[in-house]
């Protein structure tokens, strides 16, 4: 065994733990507590890590470590096996000292210890041995005070459950002895493994009553300390799922954690043979009753009550007691409640019932389906219908699923439900004589609204159109329109090759009018998809039809989202203010009759008309109460819930707000769907691009599989990919992201253009831009890049101009940014290009149109870009003051990309850019012009009242931004009244 142990990593979660040994040791520097620690703790829970901590920290203060272990040899053990283990080590300055003592009487019987002394060639010499205990316990001892005499020795026993009686007893003669010198002890055992009649239990109980010997016991780690292990062991990033998982399984245990770590690399789905071995040694200290009732218990699950557990396990009362209670002094069940039990892990349950044989486990999960169809047997449908299954009794196993299904959406766990009604109708479908009473359409349609209620839509849309495929040519036309009205409302609700209006537009022909519920639902939900394709006419009378036959039918939910779109309607066509008392009504109602989907559509609408108003604050409150609403109802990644948390994100980081934005999109300690973390994540990755964290690159290939899925991914993975790429210097990365990115949203959506292909070609020209100006342009082909990037950008405000309703603050200032963009690289290409007073009056626009759309960053980044338009054309004293408030806001932001670029530009413009941090007071014409700006004037408008002309009025906007050190118009505006410069 080797006597050094270098830790292979960081110690996870146990620096309280390793603290208070050093403490109760005295490693620390203050006078020790305690000579010995007894320390326990479950197997694989890091007791032996955290001693190897112990022990380096040991090393390097001067301490002499002397490390030994026990074994299970079974009958066989050697005596004092630790002591020969130690005595055998090189480095530990023990052979040195056993040839001074070796001609001493006190100290001649420890060389009886030594190895070569315990083999068989020595001991074949018969060479009579001195058999005297007390002279053996009183060398070591000595021995070991010898060794301490120039530096402190910590003495390390581990796994004393394995220990011989003769190790014991001398451990115990070394604890109840006083050293003259400091010899410190410490000792680990399993404490799950000391049964009631293990040897070593009373031993422990016996020193636990020392007053110089301290206990410590490992807990398992907190779940906090198992991510961290885990995304140390992982080989890349783990989606959540999977994180939670093994997070969950793992409780805690660290050698768990590794092992299921491990098993995912290989792609297993059964327990790692060493863990799964491990755990069944306490199996095997179970003999007769008590280990069949552990095998019947492991077919329960994880907790199983103790009426049932009789009622499956035949045996008399006296029996099963005593089969229980061996199980629980083995530490392999323990006590649940007050009427049942469980496994003291998780994963020695999935162990025993691994190791069960097929037609074991047949047997016993139909004898707990008999006892749960009894009177009186505790159980739920979702426990029956795993039983049955399992036992191979479909027609049970049907119906109870279907009846778990329910039940599981009537308490919010739709991720549940959508499980019982999918295996319902896996059942169905593979089961001759099913019940005449389950119907495939109707469990079907249910199945959907549970996937979508759990965010899983694709799977939803993917369920229906197998459905649909498979309906019989004579199928009722009613069955096919509920499929068709289920696959709309699904493919409404994401991005899908799934034409909405398509299929309701089918099903409207294949259902009569007439004032039925079925009718009722497909006109609210073909308004909707009429009014996606922007047939807004169609959409109202659709809905205006829905709202009235929901009304005469008393369907809430109808009446409310026809009424909600009607609302939408109203917003699209310039009438927000009437579309917000609609929305609120909306959620009012909705809220009152319990229709929580209608509820948060209504939320996440009214955050909408503030978000495309560029009132982002606002905004972001309104779509966080959304989304702590969908939470509270049991629907957080459920359309609308999950919108309003990604927008509530992306709300926070335009307004600068980046810590706030990675608290929205954690997603530790949830179980999202895929789709969901993507969004999430992609969302997190702007803050990493914006502060310039390279190591987020490494998480884009992970990114980029959810594109095909859903666009906003694609849109917002590029967008920070683009950025990302052009600090590292790689702009052909750049440009191929920005490209994919581009084809793959306009296959998905099947469009020629999109909106935030604007967006996405203004980042790609600034890194182009900002390359050539440091001179390591890497893109040969920008030229004709930057005009590809333009033309798609005419395309996008072409089909707005068509549209009723203009294009918000957000897509104006990415407009006015690709503009400046597009001008300052045909400036540097050719000197026919645009002049120096056109580029910087480009550059003034972008930064107006930032400043009113209130984005901190990209205000600061339109600064700087306008500074250095400045000093191409001269203006120093200008660019200063631009660059200054641009710097001021790189800094609160931590942006490393745009500090550095800031810089750089405040080397050509002389001193001053960003050299003073203090507050200069505002002239008489500033505060007159903020006051304007608090009024939500424009530039262009404060010109016009002022009677100066819009360059100016920037300019003067700059300088407040510098001097308040604010990164756009509503942040100065806010520092301007908190300091009293203007009134609240």
């Amino acid at each position: 065994m080797p006597s050094q142990d270098a830790p292979p990593r960081a110690l996870v979660g146990r620096a309280d733990e390793l603290a208070r040994l050093e403490t109760v040791l005295g490693l620390g520097g203050g006078s020790r507590t305690a000579d010995g620690v007894l320390l326990s703790g479950d197997a694989g829970v890091g007791k032996t890590r955290l001693l190897t901590e112990l022990h380096a920290h040991a090393r390097a203060a001067g301490w002499r470590v002397l490390v030994g272990h026990c074994v299970d040899l079974g009958d066989s053990a050697l005596p004092y096996l630790p002591f020969t283990e130690i005595l055998g080590q090189q480095d530990t300055g023990l052979e040195t000292r056993l040839d001074a003592v070796r001609d001493s009487p006190s100290r001649a019987s420890l060389t009886r210890l030594l190895p070569a002394r315990r083999l068989l060639t020595h001991l074949a010499r018969g060479e009579p041995e001195n058999t005297d205990r007390v002279a053996l316990f009183d060398a070591v001892h000595g021995a070991l005070d010898d060794l301490a005499s120039d530096a402190p020795v910590l003495l390390t026993v581990e796994d004393l459950h394995w220990a011989d009686r003769s190790t014991c007893e001398l451990l115990g003669y070394l604890f109840t002895r006083a050293f003259a010198h400091q010899v410190s002890i410490i000792v680990s055992y399993r404490g799950e493994d000391l049964h009631r009649k293990h040897p070593l239990r009373p031993t422990v109980a016996e020193w636990s009553r020392l007053p110089r010997l301290a206990r410590c016991t490992l807990d398992p780690l907190p779940d906090a300390a198992v991510r961290v292990l885990v995304r140390a062991l992982a080989p890349g990033p783990l989606p959540e799922h999977e994180m939670r998982a093994i997070v969950t399984r793992a409780e805690g245990n660290a050698f768990f954690a590794e092992e299921l770590v491990a098993a995912g690399r290989r792609g297993a789905d059964r327990l790692p043979d060493d863990l799964a071995s491990l755990l069944l040694v306490h199996l095997d200290q179970l003999e007769g009753p008590a280990r069949d009732v552990t095998r019947i218990v492991a077919c329960g699950g994880r907790r199983v009550s103790h009426a049932l557990l009789g009622e499956v396990a035949g045996l008399d009362p006296s029996t099963l007691e005593e089969a229980l209670r061996a199980a629980v002094d083995a530490h392999v069940l323990v006590p649940v409640g007050s009427e049942g039990y469980g496994f003291r892990h998780a994963l020695l349950a999935e162990a025993i019932y691994d190791d069960l044989l097929p037609g074991e486990r047949a047997r016993l999960h139909g004898a707990y389906a008999a006892a749960l169809t009894k009177h009186g047997a505790n159980g739920t449908a979702a426990d029956l219908a795993r039983h049955a299954r399992a036992a191979h009794d479909v027609v049970t196993a049907l119906v109870a699923s279907v009846v778990a299904g329910d039940d599981a959406m009537r308490v919010g766990g739709p991720d549940e439900a959508a499980q019982h009604y999918q295996t319902a109708l896996d059942l169905l479908r593979s089961t001759p004589g099913a019940p005449q009473d389950v119907d495939a359409v109707v469990l079907t349609t249910r199945a959907c609204d549970a996937l979508v209620a759990a965010g899983n839509m694709h799977r939803a849309l993917a369920l229906v159109e197998d459905a649909l495929t498979n309906l019989p040519p004579d199928a009722d036309p009613a069955d096919r329109a509920a499929l068709l009205v289920a696959l709309a409302g699904a493919a409404l609700l994401t991005d899908s090759t799934v034409h909405a209006v398509d299929a309701t537009t089918e099903a409207m022909a294949l259902v009569p009018v007439g004032e039925t519920p079925l009718r009722a639902r497909l006109l609210s939900v073909h308004a909707r998809a009429t009014a996606d394709w922007q047939r807004r006419d169609e959409a109202r009378r659709w809905a205006t039809e829905a709202q009235r036959l929901g009304t005469a039918l008393g369907l809430s939910q109808v009446v409310t989202e026809a009424t909600t779109t009607l609302a939408r309607l109203d917003e699209w066509e310039g009438d927000p203010s009437s579309a917000r008392a609609v929305f609120e009504q909306a959620v009012a109602r909705a809220r009152a009759e319990g229709d929580s989907l209608a509820e948060l559509r209504g939320l996440h609408h009214l955050g909408g008309l503030h978000f495309e108003a560029g009132r982002y604050e606002e905004a972001l409150t309104a779509y966080r109460f959304a989304a702590r609403r969908a939470t509270e109802v049991a629907r957080p990644w459920a359309p609308y819930g999950l919108d309003a948390r990604l927008l509530a994100g992306i709300s926070a980081h335009i307004l600068g707000r980046w810590d706030l934005v990675l608290e929205i999109v954690d997603v530790g300690g949830e179980a999202p769907p895929p789709i969901a973390e993507a969004l999430l994540a992609a969302v997190g990755l702007q803050v990493a691009a914006g502060r310039g964290d390279l190591a987020a690159i490494d998480l884009l290939p992970h990114l980029r599989p959810w594109w095909e899925r859903d666009g906003l991914v694609a849109i917002l993975a590029a967008a920070a990919a683009i950025d990302l790429y052009g600090a590292a210097g790689d702009l052909e990365a750049a440009v191929r992201v920005h490209d994919d990115a581009v084809r793959t949203v306009r296959a998905l959506w099947q469009v020629d253009a999109f909106h935030a292909e604007i967006r996405l070609g203004a980042l790609l020209l600034g890194q182009i831009s900002g390359a050539r100006r440091r001179g390591d342009d890497g893109v040969p082909s920008w030229a004709t890049t930057k005009d590809a990037v333009l033309d798609g950008a005419r395309a996008v405000m072409d089909e707005v101009a068509s549209r009723p309703a203009p294009f918000g603050p957000e897509g104006l200032a990415w407009w006015a940014r690709l503009v400046a963009e597009h001008a300052q690289l045909d400036r540097r290409q050719a000197p026919d290009g645009p002049d120096e007073r056109a580029v910087v009056d480009a550059w003034t626009a972008a930064v107006d149109a930032f400043d009113v759309m209130g984005h901190a960053l990209e205000s600061a980044r339109s600064r700087a870009r306008l500074g250095a338009a400045l000093l191409d054309a001269g203006r120093r004293e200008e660019a200063r003051t631009v660059l200054a408030a641009a710097l001021t806001t790189a800094r609160r932001l931590r942006a490393e990309p745009l500090r550095a670029e800031v810089e750089r530009l405040g080397v050509r413009a002389g001193p001053g850019v960003g050299a003073g941090r203090g507050r200069p007071a505002l002239t008489a014409r500033e505060v007159e012009i903020l006051t304007l700006v608090a009024h939500g004037r424009s530039n262009a408008d404060v010109a016009r009242v002022l009677s100066i002309s819009p360059k100016t009025v920037s300019v003067h906007v700059s300088n407040v931004l510098a001097k308040l050190g604010a990164g756009n118009r509503t942040q100065a505006v806010a520092v301007a009244r908190a300091d009293g410069l203007l009134p609240l």
